[in-house]
């Protein structure tokens, strides 16, 4: 790499770190958020015991920080289980606080078994963070004073009160979620056909593929016993599976350079309006008589979202099947032990750092250490940095309310303020969260007491240890933690393509070789999806593996290139435009198979021969641009970690 590449290396991770996911302030979470942690305070002010007030808004706590979008019962399901999990960890710390001797264990135990069941799945790795963080602030409560059951009992009931806040709408909002995933692909399709740039409208198909997944994802886990909401359901996803050709003609139409009718934006908008009312679809436009192949298959594909695919749900697996699968992931990857043991080591620092800190209340050591280096949550550096930065602004704002002299109904408020906070910060920026969540949690936990400068003191300085240690044991010292491990992925993505390509570049003259071929084109965006997602986790780091997540940008943005140049072709395909014969499909699978390897085997990719084929031109294009990328002067910043290899396993199961 050269040297004006690596300069500019520190700025950019450093812009990349601090940077807002540009999405829109979720204002019911926040309205939750707020009712769910502001209430029981106002509660217990009211009666004359705002302290029994913060207790049960502590158990409100957990649904706050693990609340989602997505259909109401997966929302149960996740909210409750991270309740749950809450609980049990609370219930052990609570047992074991003010004995080091039995509480140091204990965390130490309950840090290991979060990082294991994290493997399970994203609801899973939810609970165990949630247990892991209030079995640590259990381990606090023992200077209260009062008794272990009555601490549980508060809790409880702030639990049953934050889940009855967040499903209480779930009787007449049943479906809603699902319905506005659905209206949101149509969106999404009239913002990238009116995109003014190539640029755009790259990030528009960005968008596009995330509102594709979000929809198939709620739908394809949505279940209910009331035969109504299931016959939604059902009409929801055979609307989703016709929009099918539509979306391909539109990335098509887009791919190719042009400009879509004004009508057929329009039109996406109308059925979106229509989709989230619960209405009748608008009438499609009429196709021109001298409409090409593209944008006949545009037209066609507007006509066919009406009419709906009949399309069998997919069955709900087993828990036995999902647990054996669990265990397998366990047994196939070595690095989800290595997460383990690398949390489990720096908990049992930060707890023995704690006991030698002259402060009360120390547990908020083990807290930073925890929550920055739960696993599957991205870059190490990058939340200890954030969490670094969030915790000096929010126990800045800890400071002035102290100074203040915050008490009674202000008190109340500024809780309310920080409940909204995090949720907006959930969704924007680590650091933002951080900034809110250090107050609320030191009014939460500290309000039985007598606030004090010497708390912010003492909090500063615990998130800072904090840090340091997950810095230093868990980042710089710790094997492998600076180089990059993006390489195995990014094969696995490029299976996907080869999967794409064999499948898309044929004739599909049945319905079940159609959903083959839908299945195939979602399987490979959506890796690339994911591909991209880890990258932008890496990206923020001024490590090999930041300047290696840089340099193989190209190759993933050539990678969609190749991924739409085949969507074109697979949209001519019975309008007019034959079939590309075998052996031409076979060379260019052939080429992306020699891709993959070569990323794997940490090569040069061999010189593929290509087919001479007017109709593939523009995927043999996009195919060789890939290949230039790959062999471009940055290839020694994107040589994969040796590790890759050797836990190949793991990475194709990610």
């Amino acid at each position: 790499m050269s040297t004006t590449r690596r300069e500019i290396a520190a700025p950019h991770w450093l812009v990349q770190l601090l940077r807002s996911t540009p999405v829109p302030i979720p204002w019911n979470m926040v309205a939750r958020a707020v009712l769910a942690l502001a209430v029981p305070l106002a509660v217990g002010y009211a009666l004359g015991d705002i302290g029994v007030g913060a207790l049960i808004s502590t158990g409100a706590l957990p649904t706050v920080l693990s609340e989602s979008a997505g259909p109401y019962r997966y929302r149960a399901r996740r909210l409750g289980g991270a309740t749950a999990a809450a609980g049990l960890g609370y219930f052990a710390g609570l047992i074991t606080g003010g004995i080091p001797a039995a509480s140091i264990p204990v965390v130490v135990g309950v840090a290991a078994v979060s990082a294991l069941i994290s493997a399970a799945g994203s609801n899973a790795s939810v609970a165990g963070l949630q247990m892991f963080v209030f079995c640590v602030l259990g381990t606090g409560q023992h200077v209260t004073g009062l008794r272990v059951e009555v601490l549980l009992g508060l809790f409880c009931v702030g639990a049953a009160w934050s889940l009855l806040v967040a499903l209480a709408t779930w009787t007449f909002r049943a479906t809603s979620p699902e319905r506005g995933a659905v209206a949101h692909v149509y969106v999404e399709l009239a913002a990238m056909l009116s995109a003014a740039d190539e640029a755009t409208s790259r990030v528009a198909r960005h968008q596009l593929t995330t509102a594709m997944n979000t929809a198939y994802d709620r739908l394809l886990t949505a279940r209910s016993w009331l035969s109504g909401r299931d016959a939604t359901y059902r009409q929801l996803l055979n609307l989703l599976s016709a929009s099918t050709p539509a979306v391909e003609a539109s990335v098509a139409m887009v791919n190719a350079g042009r400009h879509a009718p004004d009508d057929v934006i329009d039109h996406f908008v109308a059925t979106s309006a229509a989709v989230l009312a619960n209405q009748d679809l608008p009438e499609p436009p009429e196709a021109p008589e001298d409409a090409d192949p593209v944008l006949a298959a545009l037209y066609a594909g507007l006509a066919r979202i009406g009419k709906g695919d009949n399309r069998k749900r997919r069955e709900i697996q087993p828990w036995h099947k999902r647990l054996r699968g669990w265990a397998g992931s366990l047994v196939s990857g070595p690095l989800t032990w290595f997460a383990a043991l690398r949390l489990t080591l720096c908990v049992a620092i930060a707890e023995v750092v704690a006991l030698l800190v002259p402060f009360e209340r120390s547990y908020w050591i083990t807290l930073t250490v925890g929550i920055v280096l739960k696993p599957d949550f991205g870059s190490v550096f990058g939340r200890a940095v954030l969490r670094g930065i969030g915790t000096v602004i929010g126990v800045g704002i800890g400071a002035a309310v102290l100074a203040a002299g915050g008490e009674g109904w202000l008190l109340v408020l500024l809780i309310a303020v920080f409940a909204g906070g995090v949720a907006v910060g959930k969704v924007r920026n680590y650091g933002i969260l951080s900034a809110f969540v250090t107050p609320l949690i030191i009014l939460q936990m500290d309000l039985a007491s007598t606030g004090s400068w010497d708390i912010v003191l003492a909090r500063l300085v615990d998130t800072v240890l904090g840090c340091a240690i997950v810095l230093l044991f868990g980042y710089l010292l710790w094997p492998g933690s600076r180089r990059p491990q993006v390489g195995g992925r990014l094969a696995d993505s490029l299976d996907s393509l080869v999967k794409y390509v064999d499948k898309g570049l044929v004739l599909a003259p049945s319905g079940e070789a159609r959903l083959e071929r839908s299945r195939a084109r979602r399987r490979a965006y959506r890796a690339l999806a994911d591909l991209r997602t880890a990258f932008q986790q890496v990206v923020v780091e001024p490590s090999a593996a930041g300047r290696q997540a840089v340099a193989w940008w190209p190759v993933i943005a050539g990678l969609e290139r190749v991924a739409d140049a085949v969507t074109e072709v697979g949209v001519t395909l019975g309008r007019g435009a034959p079939a590309p014969a075998d052996a031409d499909i076979a060379l260019l699978t052939a080429a992306l198979t020699e891709l993959a390897a070569a990323v794997r085997e940490e090569r040069d990719p061999a010189e593929m021969p290509m087919p001479d084929n007017e109709q593939l031109s523009g995927v043999v294009d996009q195919i060789g641009a890939a290949f230039d990328a790959v062999r471009g002067p940055d290839l020694v910043e994107r040589a994969p970690l040796r590790l890759v290899r050797r836990f190949l396993p793991y990475h194709r199961r990610a």
